[in-house]
């Protein structure tokens, strides 16, 4: 027997758009639940925050750059105010959540530059203030730090780019004490929360800095505690300290997640993981509920609104057929940001835009001015977009429920997975 449960709004994904989501309707009186099939993009981002990061070039001030943007963009059909509130609502949050004296900074009218992990500027509105102390590179060398046990980052290779930027920069690694030989991003930053185990770090290290302005390693600046193990190292070794994204599991996304949870809870919402939907129902232009099934267990969830932000290809929420036929797998909604069915899918060029790879990474819900997905009731065809031109794809598409609210991280902030792989939500 199915049990049904109901709530005023319903979020599909627990990603940083889905909770962000989540938890501002909660704060503002609805009774939520967020249902996931398991924890979102958080802990693969870097967890910086991007507005819009690139046009043809990256971008340094916003308000110009939005303003600019052509009318089908969704930055179009909301004001630059909404985006300065949502912004200004994410930091208020972080401040206030569960790790002490941790922020995010940035003035939300301006990107900032921080490097990949091989070493590449890429435009971010908001990071931690552990990455912030890149700002001060400018003013002196720099060195980057490799951890010998740390296979996943490489610092000679980031160093070399940042020279090519212009940066003098230098890599240097050290070997801290520790009880394996092989150890990730997130091993190490328990390791740093421990202030014994920080000061002997800081002892490896501090040999290596030869006047250096500021020290950037591997995003690995405690779990639990990274304001104080930011300001403790910054003290002990005399410079600044800045984190430098690495790959999976990241912690600086670990901490946003855990950040973004504990307002969800605090508010009253509520987080259910391994809650895969596996079907919805719908009464004329409207989803009524949606079905998950967990460790055997068929739950219904009926709400008045629901909020899709399941995701794309990577989570399973977009699947992509033998045909080349794109189908969103949670709600069965139209699509944008596919190639056209005759037109090019791949590039002989690796790091080219792939007009197969890249729209992929941006497909979404197509939805109208006013936030609702675009209803494919007016024809029966899935709306397909590609660098402005516009075509009709056949496709079995149900009507856009009127009930149904729609965000893309991807899209909002024109992501390129392959030269700029952050996934990082806006709230």
């Amino acid at each position: 027997m199915t049990e049904r449960l109901h709530f005023d709004v319903v979020v599909i994904g627990a990603g940083t758009a889905g909770l962000a989501a989540a938890t501002r309707a909660a704060q503002d009186g609805a009774r939520v639940a967020v249902l996931a099939k398991g924890i979102g993009s958080t802990h693969l981002a870097p967890g910086t925050i991007d507005v819009l990061g690139y046009r043809s070039e990256p971008i340094t001030e916003l308000a110009p750059a939005i303003a600019d943007l052509p009318a089908d963009h969704p930055y179009s059909a909301i004001r630059e105010l909404v985006i300065d509130d949502a912004l200004s609502w994410f930091e208020r949050t972080v401040e206030q959540g569960r790790l002490p004296g941790y922020r995010y900074v940035g003035d939300r009218r301006a990107n900032r530059l921080h490097p990949t992990a091989l070493g590449a500027l890429r435009p971010s509105a908001l990071v931690p203030e552990t990455m912030a102390g890149f700002e001060h590179v400018g003013d002196g060398p720099v060195v980057i730090v490799g951890v010998s046990c740390l296979r996943d980052f490489h610092q000679d290779p980031c160093a070399a780019n940042l020279r090519a930027a212009g940066l003098d920069a230098r890599a240097v690694t050290v070997s801290p004490e520790l009880e394996r030989a092989d150890m990730n991003a997130l091993g190490i930053a328990r390791h740093l929360d421990d202030v014994d185990w920080r000061s002997r770090f800081c002892a490896t290290v501090r040999p290596h800095i030869g006047g250096a302005t500021a020290v950037g390693l591997p995003a690995m600046l405690g779990l639990n505690d990274p304001h104080r193990v930011l300001m403790d190292l910054q003290h002990q070794l005399g410079c600044w300290v800045f984190e430098i994204p690495t790959v999976p599991p990241s912690v600086p996304g670990m901490r946003l997640y855990e950040i973004l949870a504990g307002a969800l809870r605090r508010a009253g919402g509520r987080l259910v993981l391994g809650a895969e939907v596996v079907a919805h129902a719908r009464a004329e232009d409207k989803v009524t509920e949606v079905s998950t099934r967990a460790a055997g267990r068929d739950l219904s969830y009926s709400a008045d609104w629901f909020v899709h932000a399941g995701g794309g290809f990577a989570s399973g929420a977009i699947e992509l057929d033998s045909h080349w036929a794109a189908h969103d797998r949670v709600l069965d909604l139209p699509l944008t940001g596919l190639p056209e069915p005759d037109g090019q899918r791949f590039s002989s060029t690796y790091l080219d835009r792939q007009p197969m790879v890249t729209p992929v990474s941006r497909s979404t819900v197509s939805f109208e001015r006013r936030g609702s997905p675009t209803s494919s009731s007016r024809a029966r065809h899935c709306r397909v977009r590609r660098r402005g031109r516009s075509c009709q794809r056949r496709g079995s598409h149900s009507p856009a429920p009127a009930t149904l609210r729609s965000r893309s991280n991807s899209v909002l902030a024109e992501r390129r997975r392959l030269r700029e792989p952050c996934r990082s939500g806006r709230a």
